[in-house]
């Protein structure tokens, strides 16, 4: 699973000096349930923080005065979030989430102690009677864009920006490669680790070095629009991640994968109040309108590429088939996953191996 690494110091120590303001600002009334939402980033970073907060927003304008929402951002993933859970704990909120996968333990270790307040943790995987996860499923948002890539692209070599090797990432990259492949046999996806969430500097360095390879269409899983701002100044393709980027680079820009997080926020939101949540993991998708590939630039794919993902789309959220449907072969060629048969959700959660058209290998 994931999330995140901290994005740099220096945020945290700018974060930090005015952390304590907005905490204070959140004592609740005792007839208006709190609802408050931990970030590792900042909105601003048009990615996965901005499309956390958009939930938020939507959840806010849904229920309206009937719950007070709390936002505390640039939180890094260590002790010091601890504090920032307990704090909010402490101030009588009802509901509190974590967005970012380091968070998990420390929110955990709060919830033991405060077993009236529910928290929910972001693609984490441990449980406890008051303390639940969720995730939403970016991979089959991926594998759309690899089948819109491989009609796009001229090379018939894709570039992926990777973040950190753990399966959601691998489990991203295979899904935008069998997309691909799915419409053009003869894709290959070129990958670029930067060992960062979030780091323009490395996203914009590794986009660059895929150009150079040959790459024509890239993908990120990273939290800045480094990748897209740098394939449109390279005069290439790319897709945004987390949220519509085309801003960023309209004459580049092929679509956008997109997290819709206020669809689960408004739902478990409403749970909680009626006393109905239960703390099973929950991982939504096309079928909850959860994720989605959207914006798509209709000038440069063409319009049997643009059938192909709207029929691919609507396989998906039908659950008629999954991104992970055999057959499907490994790097070498052997058969992981049998015609018929399909990953089950414990085994997309351990993903540890690329499908045959990714080049290279993971990292140890």
């Amino acid at each position: 699973m994931k999330r995140r690494n901290l994005l740099t110091a220096f945020a945290w120590g700018a974060a930090s000096l005015a952390l304590a303001a907005p905490l204070a600002q959140t004592a609740q009334a005792a007839d208006v349930p709190g609802v408050a939402f931990v970030y590792l980033g900042n909105p601003g970073d048009a990615g996965w923080t901005f499309a956390h907060d958009q939930g938020s927003k939507e959840a806010e304008a849904k229920f309206g005065n009937k719950i007070k929402i709390t936002r505390v951002e640039n939180v890094p993933e260590s002790a010091d979030s601890e504090r920032v859970f307990r704090d909010l704990a402490n101030k009588g909120n009802k509901i509190i989430f974590g967005t970012s996968f380091g968070f998990q333990d420390f929110q955990l270790k709060v919830a033991k102690d405060f077993p009236d307040t529910v928290f929910l943790h972001a693609t984490g995987y441990k449980k406890a009677p008051n303390f639940g996860t969720y995730d939403v499923r970016m991979y089959q948002g991926a594998y759309l864009a690899g089948v819109a890539a491989g009609y796009v692209t001229k090379s018939n070599t894709l570039g992926f920006v990777a973040s950190v090797p753990i399966p959601e990432v691998v489990r991203n990259i295979n899904a935008f490669t069998l997309g691909a492949r799915s419409v053009n046999p003869k894709v290959h996806t070129k990958v670029i680790w930067i060992n960062s969430w979030f780091d323009p500097g490395k996203e914009k360095q590794a986009a660059e070095t895929l150009i150079g390879q040959g790459a024509d269409v890239l993908l990120q899983n990273t939290d800045s629009s480094a990748t897209l701002a740098t394939a449109s100044e390279k005069h290439v393709h790319a897709f945004g991640w987390d949220s519509d980027m085309k801003k960023f680079g309209p004459d580049a820009h092929l679509g956008s994968v997109v997290a819709h997080w206020g669809v689960y926020y408004t739902a478990v939101i409403q749970q909680v109040l009626d006393g109905k949540w239960k703390n099973d993991p929950v991982w939504w998708g096309l079928p909850q309108k959860a994720v989605n590939l959207e914006d798509l630039n209709t000038s440069v794919i063409p319009a049997d590429g643009q059938k192909q993902v709207a029929a691919k789309r609507d396989e998906l959220a039908s659950g008629k088939r999954d991104v992970f449907t055999g057959p499907i072969k490994d790097q070498s060629g052997t058969v992981k996953v049998p015609e018929g048969k399909t990953l089950t959700d414990p085994e997309l959660q351990r993903l540890n191996w690329y499908v045959e058209g990714v080049d290279g290998s993971l990292p140890k």
